[in-house]
Protein backbone atom coordinates (compact mmCIF):
# COMPACT_ATOMS: atom_id res chain seq x y z
CA UNK A 1 0.00 0.00 0.00
CA UNK A 2 1.32 3.43 -0.93
CA UNK A 3 2.44 5.85 1.77
CA UNK A 4 2.39 9.64 2.07
CA UNK A 5 4.44 11.96 4.24
CA UNK A 6 2.70 14.22 6.73
CA UNK A 7 4.07 17.69 6.13
CA UNK A 8 7.83 17.87 6.56
CA UNK A 9 7.80 15.53 9.56
CA UNK A 10 9.12 12.51 7.72
CA UNK A 11 6.28 10.48 9.22
CA UNK A 12 4.80 8.25 6.52
CA UNK A 13 1.20 7.05 6.73
CA UNK A 14 -0.37 4.40 4.54
CA UNK A 15 -3.16 5.14 2.07
CA UNK A 16 -5.63 3.87 4.66
CA UNK A 17 -5.45 4.30 8.43
CA UNK A 18 -7.05 1.70 10.70
CA UNK A 19 -9.35 3.39 13.20
CA UNK A 20 -9.49 1.52 16.50
CA UNK A 21 -12.24 3.70 17.95
CA UNK A 22 -14.76 0.86 18.10
CA UNK A 23 -12.65 -1.33 20.38
CA UNK A 24 -14.27 -1.35 23.80
CA UNK A 25 -16.97 1.11 22.81
CA UNK A 26 -17.95 3.53 20.06
CA UNK A 27 -15.61 6.48 20.36
CA UNK A 28 -15.04 7.99 23.76
CA UNK A 29 -18.61 8.43 24.97
CA UNK A 30 -19.28 6.69 28.27
CA UNK A 31 -22.83 5.93 27.09
CA UNK A 32 -21.47 3.72 24.27
CA UNK A 33 -18.88 1.89 26.36
CA UNK A 34 -18.99 -1.84 25.70
CA UNK A 35 -21.12 -1.41 22.57
CA UNK A 36 -18.26 -1.76 20.12
CA UNK A 37 -16.07 -4.81 19.54
CA UNK A 38 -14.29 -6.66 22.33
CA UNK A 39 -10.58 -7.19 22.79
CA UNK A 40 -10.42 -10.46 20.88
CA UNK A 41 -12.21 -8.99 17.87
CA UNK A 42 -10.07 -5.88 18.12
CA UNK A 43 -6.89 -7.94 17.91
CA UNK A 44 -8.28 -9.73 14.85
CA UNK A 45 -9.23 -6.46 13.15
CA UNK A 46 -5.77 -5.02 13.76
CA UNK A 47 -4.18 -8.11 12.20
CA UNK A 48 -6.57 -7.96 9.24
CA UNK A 49 -5.58 -4.35 8.66
CA UNK A 50 -1.90 -5.25 8.82
CA UNK A 51 -2.35 -8.15 6.41
CA UNK A 52 -3.97 -5.73 3.96
CA UNK A 53 -0.93 -3.48 4.12
CA UNK A 54 -2.25 -0.83 6.51
CA UNK A 55 0.61 0.40 8.66
CA UNK A 56 -1.04 3.27 10.54
CA UNK A 57 -3.24 2.86 13.64
CA UNK A 58 -5.50 5.59 14.98
CA UNK A 59 -6.77 5.52 18.56
CA UNK A 60 -7.33 7.88 21.52
CA UNK A 61 -6.89 7.77 25.27
CA UNK A 62 -10.65 8.10 25.74
CA UNK A 63 -11.83 5.39 23.32
CA UNK A 64 -13.59 2.60 25.15
CA UNK A 65 -12.40 3.95 28.48
CA UNK A 66 -8.82 3.19 27.44
CA UNK A 67 -9.57 -0.27 26.07
CA UNK A 68 -8.74 0.76 22.52
CA UNK A 69 -5.22 1.83 23.49
CA UNK A 70 -4.72 -1.21 25.70
CA UNK A 71 -5.75 -3.57 22.90
CA UNK A 72 -3.59 -1.84 20.31
CA UNK A 73 -0.66 -1.93 22.73
CA UNK A 74 -1.15 -5.64 23.33
CA UNK A 75 -1.25 -6.27 19.57
CA UNK A 76 1.92 -4.22 19.01
CA UNK A 77 3.71 -6.13 21.77
CA UNK A 78 2.81 -9.59 20.47
CA UNK A 79 5.40 -9.41 17.72
CA UNK A 80 7.76 -6.71 16.40
CA UNK A 81 5.87 -4.25 14.22
CA UNK A 82 8.28 -1.36 13.95
CA UNK A 83 6.81 -0.44 10.57
CA UNK A 84 3.50 0.64 12.15
CA UNK A 85 2.86 4.32 12.84
CA UNK A 86 0.93 4.72 16.11
CA UNK A 87 -1.39 7.72 16.35
CA UNK A 88 -3.36 8.60 19.46
CA UNK A 89 -5.24 11.62 20.73
CA UNK A 90 -5.53 13.60 23.94
CA UNK A 91 -8.14 15.91 25.40
CA UNK A 92 -11.21 13.68 25.56
CA UNK A 93 -12.91 12.91 28.85
CA UNK A 94 -10.84 10.37 30.77
CA UNK A 95 -11.18 11.48 34.43
CA UNK A 96 -14.33 11.20 36.54
CA UNK A 97 -14.10 14.90 37.37
CA UNK A 98 -13.46 15.98 33.77
CA UNK A 99 -16.46 17.74 32.28
CA UNK A 100 -14.97 19.04 29.03
CA UNK A 101 -12.03 18.81 26.67
CA UNK A 102 -8.72 19.35 28.48
CA UNK A 103 -5.63 20.39 26.53
CA UNK A 104 -3.81 21.98 29.45
CA UNK A 105 -0.09 21.34 29.70
CA UNK A 106 -0.29 19.10 32.79
CA UNK A 107 -3.10 17.03 31.28
CA UNK A 108 -1.22 16.54 28.00
CA UNK A 109 1.92 15.48 29.86
CA UNK A 110 0.04 13.10 32.16
CA UNK A 111 -2.03 11.50 29.42
CA UNK A 112 0.91 11.08 27.06
CA UNK A 113 2.71 9.08 29.75
CA UNK A 114 -0.41 6.92 30.16
CA UNK A 115 -0.78 6.41 26.39
CA UNK A 116 2.87 5.39 26.08
CA UNK A 117 2.38 2.94 28.95
CA UNK A 118 -0.60 1.37 27.18
CA UNK A 119 0.69 1.47 23.61
CA UNK A 120 4.43 1.08 24.06
CA UNK A 121 5.08 4.18 21.96
CA UNK A 122 3.32 7.15 20.40
CA UNK A 123 4.45 8.38 17.00
CA UNK A 124 1.81 11.02 16.29
CA UNK A 125 0.00 12.83 19.09
CA UNK A 126 -3.15 14.77 18.24
CA UNK A 127 -5.37 17.12 20.17
CA UNK A 128 -8.78 15.44 20.12
CA UNK A 129 -10.95 18.55 20.01
CA UNK A 130 -10.68 22.28 20.76
CA UNK A 131 -10.32 23.42 24.36
CA UNK A 132 -11.50 27.04 24.60
CA UNK A 133 -10.34 27.33 28.23
CA UNK A 134 -6.68 26.55 27.59
CA UNK A 135 -4.49 29.04 25.68
CA UNK A 136 -3.32 27.59 22.37
CA UNK A 137 0.28 28.46 23.25
CA UNK A 138 0.11 26.27 26.37
CA UNK A 139 -1.02 23.24 24.37
CA UNK A 140 1.54 23.77 21.61
CA UNK A 141 4.29 24.19 24.20
CA UNK A 142 3.33 20.84 25.74
CA UNK A 143 3.45 19.14 22.33
CA UNK A 144 6.78 20.82 21.57
CA UNK A 145 8.25 19.59 24.87
CA UNK A 146 7.09 16.03 24.13
CA UNK A 147 8.68 16.17 20.69
CA UNK A 148 11.91 17.65 22.04
CA UNK A 149 12.09 14.90 24.67
CA UNK A 150 11.68 12.23 22.00
CA UNK A 151 8.38 11.02 23.43
CA UNK A 152 6.59 11.61 20.12
CA UNK A 153 7.75 12.06 16.56
CA UNK A 154 5.31 14.88 15.83
CA UNK A 155 1.84 16.21 16.56
CA UNK A 156 -1.40 17.18 14.88
CA UNK A 157 -4.90 18.48 15.60
CA UNK A 158 -8.39 17.04 15.24
CA UNK A 159 -11.89 18.46 14.90
CA UNK A 160 -10.69 21.96 14.09
CA UNK A 161 -12.08 24.50 11.66
CA UNK A 162 -10.08 26.75 9.34
CA UNK A 163 -10.13 29.71 11.73
CA UNK A 164 -8.70 27.66 14.58
CA UNK A 165 -6.06 26.02 12.39
CA UNK A 166 -5.04 29.46 11.15
CA UNK A 167 -4.76 30.69 14.76
CA UNK A 168 -2.66 27.65 15.71
CA UNK A 169 -0.28 28.25 12.80
CA UNK A 170 -0.02 31.94 13.65
CA UNK A 171 0.84 31.29 17.31
CA UNK A 172 3.33 28.57 16.35
CA UNK A 173 5.08 31.01 14.02
CA UNK A 174 5.12 33.88 16.52
CA UNK A 175 6.37 31.72 19.41
CA UNK A 176 8.80 29.65 17.30
CA UNK A 177 6.92 26.47 18.19
CA UNK A 178 6.51 23.41 15.95
CA UNK A 179 3.55 23.43 13.57
CA UNK A 180 1.03 20.59 13.43
CA UNK A 181 1.80 18.14 10.63
CA UNK A 182 -1.73 16.86 10.16
CA UNK A 183 -5.42 17.53 10.69
CA UNK A 184 -7.89 14.73 11.39
CA UNK A 185 -11.49 15.74 10.71
CA UNK A 186 -14.69 14.11 9.57
CA UNK A 187 -14.97 14.08 5.78
CA UNK A 188 -17.09 12.03 3.42
CA UNK A 189 -19.39 12.50 0.45
CA UNK A 190 -22.10 13.35 2.99
CA UNK A 191 -19.89 15.71 4.99
CA UNK A 192 -17.91 18.00 2.71
CA UNK A 193 -17.83 21.18 4.80
CA UNK A 194 -14.02 21.17 5.08
CA UNK A 195 -13.66 21.50 1.31
CA UNK A 196 -14.58 25.17 1.43
CA UNK A 197 -11.95 26.59 3.79
CA UNK A 198 -10.01 24.06 5.83
CA UNK A 199 -8.78 21.74 3.10
CA UNK A 200 -7.42 24.59 0.96
CA UNK A 201 -5.64 26.03 4.02
CA UNK A 202 -4.12 22.67 5.01
CA UNK A 203 -3.00 22.00 1.44
CA UNK A 204 -1.47 25.47 1.09
CA UNK A 205 0.44 25.02 4.35
CA UNK A 206 1.66 21.52 3.51
CA UNK A 207 -0.34 19.91 6.32
CA UNK A 208 -1.64 16.36 5.94
CA UNK A 209 -5.34 15.55 6.22
CA UNK A 210 -6.79 12.32 7.65
CA UNK A 211 -10.50 11.81 6.99
CA UNK A 212 -12.49 9.96 9.64
CA UNK A 213 -16.06 8.62 9.23
CA UNK A 214 -15.46 8.21 5.46
CA UNK A 215 -18.65 6.14 5.05
CA UNK A 216 -20.80 8.24 7.41
CA UNK A 217 -21.47 5.33 9.73
CA UNK A 218 -22.21 2.99 6.84
CA UNK A 219 -24.79 5.21 5.13
CA UNK A 220 -22.45 5.47 2.14
CA UNK A 221 -22.91 1.78 1.38
CA UNK A 222 -26.00 0.10 0.02
CA UNK A 223 -27.01 -1.47 3.33
CA UNK A 224 -29.73 1.12 4.04
CA UNK A 225 -31.16 1.33 0.53
CA UNK A 226 -34.44 -0.15 -0.71
CA UNK A 227 -36.16 0.49 2.60
CA UNK A 228 -33.70 -1.43 4.78
CA UNK A 229 -33.70 -0.24 8.39
CA UNK A 230 -30.54 0.08 10.49
CA UNK A 231 -29.81 -3.34 11.98
CA UNK A 232 -29.48 -3.73 15.75
CA UNK A 233 -25.84 -3.30 16.67
CA UNK A 234 -25.00 -1.11 13.65
CA UNK A 235 -23.30 2.22 14.23
CA UNK A 236 -26.36 4.12 13.06
CA UNK A 237 -28.57 2.17 15.47
CA UNK A 238 -26.17 2.49 18.41
CA UNK A 239 -24.69 5.95 17.95
CA UNK A 240 -26.42 7.61 15.00
CA UNK A 241 -27.67 10.59 17.00
CA UNK A 242 -24.32 11.12 18.72
CA UNK A 243 -21.84 10.72 15.85
CA UNK A 244 -23.82 10.63 12.59
CA UNK A 245 -26.62 13.10 13.13
CA UNK A 246 -28.54 13.82 9.94
CA UNK A 247 -26.65 11.26 7.86
CA UNK A 248 -29.41 8.64 7.69
CA UNK A 249 -32.06 10.71 5.91
CA UNK A 250 -34.34 10.18 2.93
CA UNK A 251 -32.51 12.88 0.96
CA UNK A 252 -29.12 11.31 1.60
CA UNK A 253 -30.34 7.82 0.77
CA UNK A 254 -31.57 9.13 -2.60
CA UNK A 255 -28.05 10.35 -3.26
CA UNK A 256 -26.57 7.05 -2.15
CA UNK A 257 -28.87 5.25 -4.57
CA UNK A 258 -27.42 7.40 -7.36
CA UNK A 259 -23.93 6.54 -6.08
CA UNK A 260 -24.86 2.86 -6.30
CA UNK A 261 -25.80 3.35 -9.96
CA UNK A 262 -22.39 4.90 -10.65
CA UNK A 263 -20.69 2.09 -8.73
CA UNK A 264 -22.43 -0.55 -10.82
CA UNK A 265 -21.36 1.23 -14.00
CA UNK A 266 -17.75 1.12 -12.78
CA UNK A 267 -17.92 -2.44 -11.41
CA UNK A 268 -17.20 -1.52 -7.82
CA UNK A 269 -19.28 -1.62 -4.64
CA UNK A 270 -21.06 1.49 -3.40
CA UNK A 271 -18.86 1.72 -0.32
CA UNK A 272 -15.78 1.00 -2.42
CA UNK A 273 -16.57 3.93 -4.69
CA UNK A 274 -17.16 6.27 -1.73
CA UNK A 275 -13.75 5.32 -0.33
CA UNK A 276 -12.07 5.52 -3.74
CA UNK A 277 -13.42 9.08 -4.08
CA UNK A 278 -11.59 10.03 -0.89
CA UNK A 279 -8.39 8.30 -2.02
CA UNK A 280 -8.54 10.30 -5.24
CA UNK A 281 -9.24 13.58 -3.46
CA UNK A 282 -6.20 15.80 -4.01
CA UNK A 283 -6.31 17.31 -0.51
CA UNK A 284 -6.82 14.08 1.46
CA UNK A 285 -3.80 12.15 2.73
CA UNK A 286 -5.68 9.07 3.95
CA UNK A 287 -9.15 7.97 5.10
CA UNK A 288 -9.54 6.35 8.53
CA UNK A 289 -11.47 3.07 8.22
CA UNK A 290 -12.80 0.61 10.80
CA UNK A 291 -14.08 -2.50 8.98
CA UNK A 292 -15.53 -5.32 11.05
CA UNK A 293 -16.86 -7.69 8.36
CA UNK A 294 -15.47 -9.32 5.24
CA UNK A 295 -17.77 -7.16 3.09
CA UNK A 296 -16.43 -4.00 4.69
CA UNK A 297 -12.82 -5.12 4.18
CA UNK A 298 -13.61 -5.92 0.55
CA UNK A 299 -14.73 -2.31 0.03
CA UNK A 300 -11.33 -1.15 1.33
CA UNK A 301 -9.56 -3.57 -1.03
CA UNK A 302 -11.65 -2.37 -3.97
CA UNK A 303 -10.90 1.27 -3.23
CA UNK A 304 -7.19 0.60 -2.80
CA UNK A 305 -7.11 -1.06 -6.21
CA UNK A 306 -9.33 1.46 -7.97
CA UNK A 307 -7.97 4.14 -10.26
CA UNK A 308 -10.64 6.83 -10.35
CA UNK A 309 -10.23 9.05 -13.39
CA UNK A 310 -11.26 12.71 -13.39
CA UNK A 311 -14.56 11.96 -15.12
CA UNK A 312 -15.74 9.45 -12.51
CA UNK A 313 -14.44 11.62 -9.66
CA UNK A 314 -16.41 14.58 -10.99
CA UNK A 315 -19.56 12.48 -11.50
CA UNK A 316 -19.43 11.22 -7.91
CA UNK A 317 -18.79 14.72 -6.60
CA UNK A 318 -21.74 16.07 -8.56
CA UNK A 319 -24.17 13.64 -6.90
CA UNK A 320 -23.27 15.08 -3.50
CA UNK A 321 -22.73 18.72 -4.44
Amino acid sequence: METSSLGDSGVEVTGFVYGAGSIGGIGGAAATRGLGIDTADGLRRLSEAYDLGIRTIDTADSYGGGESERTAGRWLAEQPRDDVVVLTKVGGRVRPDQTDVDLSGPHVERQLAESIRRLGRVDLYLSHAPDPRTPIEETLTAFAAAREAGLIRDYGVSNVDAALLDAILDIAAKRSLPRPVCVQNGLSLLNRADERDLLPLAAAEGIGYLAYSPLAGGVLSDRYLDGAAPAPGSRIALAGDRYYSGMHSAENLTRVAALRDLARQNEISTAGLALAWLLAHPAVTAPVVSPSTDTQWEAVREAAGADLDDTVFAAVSAVFS
